[in-house]
């Protein structure tokens, strides 16, 4: 179902989107599977800030997500579809035959009572995990891993697929949403179909206190800043920012490479980029 407008009887709800819960069947989580999530305010352990423009929101508690997908060859059925407030993807219960019970993302079509299964020798079934070795050329998947056994990395938020295009030796070709082409290895898992609630992007926020509600505090900009606090700031009316943009601190904002780390073992695999690469 697409998301639903709301009647303009305020300001702030002349525009607005709200999700639409018809395929949920269940309102509250599985205890034994929700363990607190504590708020940093966008702090780390010494007290400052390192990620800007984080803070308040509603509490929320985190659900354990399976995305290893580990139990393999024992059937699961799927009792509920649940909302999950860190996510913009559904999630799903599973009960094991064995009495388990794992929450997985929810892919697009699930329905309560259908029987799921991870493992080699699962069928092609939206749901089942597999390895990517036993995923025929052209299926789309989700939930896919990096690196064996380590659990799904890439293609987790809501409407994402990924499809398979090639295989060659220990090596499969994907093409991530982006457009971005990259090889995993062949015994990595992934989960068949695309993922739940397509309509995400669809969202219209409508006001500010939406956002303060999901954490997100205001971002004021440089240029209206005084020099002191920003270098975009300063000049009279509404002036150019003078020179290339710059961060608060005086680093490029545009161009500038920041990454650090061993990034160039996951970048060797990278066939196709997103976009291209300058420098």
């Amino acid at each position: 179902m697409p998301p639903r407008k709301v009647n303009p009887t305020s300001p702030g709800r002349r525009g607005m989107m709200l999700n639409d819960f018809s395929e949920l069947t269940a309102s509250r989580p599985v205890k034994s599977l929700v363990k607190p999530l504590r708020q940093t305010a966008g702090r780390n352990n010494t007290g400052r800030i390192t990620v800007r423009h984080k803070g308040g929101g509603h509490k929320r508690n985190y659900r354990l997500i399976d995305f290893k997908r580990d139990k393999v060859h024992i059937p699961a059925i799927v009792k509920t579809i649940e909302y999950d407030p860190n996510r913009n993807c559904r999630i799903c219960l599973l009960q094991y035959a064995d009495g388990e019970k794992r929450y997985i993302l929810a892919p697009l079509g699930i329905q309560v009572g259908e029987e799921l299964m991870s493992g080699q020798a699962a069928e092609i079934k939206t749901g089942n995990a597999l390895p990517l070795r036993s995923i025929p050329l052209g299926t789309f998947v989700h939930n896919v891993e990096m690196t064996p056994g380590k659990g799904g990395q890439l293609g987790r938020s809501a409407g994402s697929q990924i499809q398979v295009l090639a295989k060659e030796g220990k090596m499969c070709t994907l093409r991530l949403p982006s457009g971005e082409m990259r090889m995993v290895h062949v015994d990595c898992m992934a989960t068949v179909g695309q993922l739940g609630n397509t309509d995400a992007k669809n969202i219209s926020i409508g006001k500010a206190g939406r956002s303060r509600w999901m954490g997100i505090k205001p971002a004021n900009r440089g240029v209206v800043m005084n020099p002191v606090d920003h270098p975009h700031g300063g000049g009279e009316g509404k002036s150019p920012i003078g020179g290339k943009p710059q961060t608060p601190w005086g680093k490029p904002a545009m161009g500038y490479k920041t990454r650090r780390g061993k990034h160039y073992i996951s970048d060797r695999y990278i066939v196709k980029r997103r976009t291209s690469k300058k420098g």
